[in-house]
């Protein structure tokens, strides 16, 4: 990695250069003790600049064509004067975190686009659909001026929920399938959704995509709101061919402005900054031990026992925490 000053990465920040902007993200990605250091130090000049953004989580099934929608929504936005940051994620392969990173490619218009920048990030193995340094990416980025930050996540499953901590709208996209709509959409998902968006309707499944309408809606209503007064909109549409994505747009606005007049807005934003502190607390926790030569020792002997099955992993890891808060 290049070796640039912080106030150099700072400096480039501001001025919206792509390329420093890139070296930035890169710096808080890395795990190098030399780079976190870096990192902390520019993170914390560039906090006065940040929050100034709408967080849009996009999530849905491999093939619910996530990043046709989002190059054709941030295209959108940019319509109406909007500056659009892209942090797409791509899982990262578990054996040597190797990952695909083809978003860029995919999103080739959007691209070209004075006022986007797109950012692939690999998952790193890490859990909930988003990479471990997507909330610190998300902050660089609201710092240049992006003040619509778009995240595409994983397709995983269940844990994606945890994109909802990180956002102030999340968007689910659907497609219609074969036999029951309903299958395979995890309650927790439902349970954190803001909007739907059934996506790929042609006039030939028009019908089937009303019908998923209603039963998605039926559904919703046996949940309890995330945001009171909001009923979770289902829209239908076409993001290859724009259609529908104007209202998607005017929905993620009204709900804002909810969230605003409810006083939500903030608590929420500060309740997922506190959990970014838990989350860094434990990594910071993990990498003083293995730092520590006077810990490292019964920190592998636990991991050792855990490993070895003569004992319950979460047993080991709570004998030895006890043993490393009275040291």
């Amino acid at each position: 990695m290049e070796n640039l000053s912080t106030k150099e990465l700072i400096n480039g920040i501001k001025s919206g250069n792509k390329r420093l902007i890139g070296k930035a993200i890169t710096l808080v990605e890395s795990k190098k003790p030399e780079h976190r250091t870096q990192a902390e130090e520019l993170l914390k000049e560039i906090m006065p600049l940040t929050g100034k953004s709408i967080r849009i989580g996009i999530t849905g099934v491999p093939g619910a064509g996530k990043s046709t929608f989002i190059e054709n929504f941030g295209k959108l936005l940019i319509s109406k004067g909007k500056k659009v940051a892209v942090l797409a994620i791509d899982p990262s392969s578990s054996l040597n975190k190797g990952s695909i990173l083809g978003d860029k490619t995919r999103m080739e218009e959007l691209s070209k686009e004075e006022n986007a920048f797109i950012r692939p990030s690999p998952t790193s193995g890490f859990l909930g659909g988003v990479a471990n340094t997507t909330f610190e990416t998300m902050m660089i980025c609201e710092a240049a001026g992006y003040d619509s930050i778009l995240i595409e996540t994983v397709g995983v499953g269940q844990s994606e929920v945890l994109v909802s901590d990180i956002t102030d709208v999340f968007l689910f996209l659907k497609i219609i399938g074969g036999g029951d709509e309903l299958q395979g959409i995890k309650r927790g998902i439902m349970e954190m959704v803001d909007v739907i968006f059934i996506n790929k309707v042609e006039e030939e499944n028009t019908i089937k995509a009303k019908n998923t309408k209603v039963e998605l809606l039926r559904a919703l209503h046996f949940l309890p709101s995330k945001e009171k007064n909001w009923k979770v909109p289902v829209l239908l549409g076409s993001a290859l061919k724009n259609i529908g994505l104007e209202e998607v747009y005017l929905k993620v606005e009204e709900f804002i402005s909810l969230k605003l007049k409810n006083n939500t807005f903030e608590k929420v934003r500060q309740s997922q900054a506190e959990k970014r502190f838990d989350y860094w607390v434990q990594e910071y926790i993990i990498q003083k031990t293995k730092e520590e030569k006077s810990v490292e020792s019964f920190y592998e002997l636990h991991k050792k026992n855990a490993s070895e099955l003569k004992s319950n992993p979460s047993s080991e890891a709570k004998i030895f925490v006890e043993k490393l808060l009275k040291k």
